[in-house]
This record gives structure tokens, sequence and C-alpha cells, in this order.
């Protein structure tokens, strides 16, 4: 578990021009040391005992506006789940269909020659795979 402190996270925050509330620094620390890939109901369960004005739109807000920062990413695996990753860097998601859990696994696509893409600008890209997972076989 990646354990940042709250320091660390206002300097985040700012960097990249959000103000750090104290909403969004829990947020963000959620992001941080819950590598479940969250959905916005998950989030908001997790949060809502300690910080009883959240709303389910603050958290939704909140992280559309990290996404748009490129502070996190969104992981889009089933429709209609959105869940979030505040692992920024070039990786792939695994979702095991039977226990619904998502993994990370190492993926550079750099590595890899696409003759289709090869006058391409690439920016982004999104490696999602579903299997069942070794729990769970």
């Amino acid at each position: 578990m990646n354990l940042i402190n709250a320091d660390a996270i206002k300097k985040v925050l700012q960097d990249n021009g959000v103000k750090p509330s104290l909403q969004r620094i829990k947020i963000y620390e959620f992001l941080t040391t819950q590598k479940s890939h969250p959905t916005v109901d998950e989030i908001f369960v997790s949060l809502a005992p300690e910080l009883m004005t959240l709303s389910k739109t603050t958290v939704y807000n909140t992280l559309n506006l990290f996404v748009e920062k490129k502070i996190i990413t969104s992981i889009l695996v089933e429709e209609n789940e959105i869940r979030y990753d505040s692992d920024i860097t070039n990786h792939g998601h695994f979702k095991c269909i039977k226990c619904k859990k998502v993994y990370d696994f190492s993926y550079d696509l750099s590595k890899h020659a696409i003759a289709e893409l090869s006058d391409c600008a690439i920016t982004e890209y999104h490696a999602y795979i579903k299997g069942i997972c070794n729990k769970c076989l």
C-alpha cells in the first residue's frame, strides 16, 4: 500500500492547478492507498463516514477534475462502470469475470511495432483484458 501524506497530496494537487480542499485531499489519498480501481460509489461509501458533508456529486466532480488535470486516469473495462486509477504510468488492466476485481499488469505499447499506426503520433493508450484470475481458478 502506497502511503502518501497530506502535504505531499497538497503539493501534487497545487502543482496541477487544483485547489487542495479537504474532500479533494481525502479522495486523492484514497485513490493512492487503495489499488482496487474504485468506482464513484465505492469511494463515496468508504469516505462518507469520515466526511459527513461529502456527496456523490462532489466525488464525481472531483474525479472528473483529476482526470482532466491528468492526475488520475479513468478506466472503462465494462459499460457503465467507470473506475479510477492514481497510477498514471502506461500499464494495462485485467478484470476477473468471477470476482470482478481489476488488476494492473505491465504493458508498454512502445515496445510493439504496429504497422498500421507507424505514421501516427500515439499520445495515450489503454489495454484491457478480461478473464479469470489465478485466485478464482
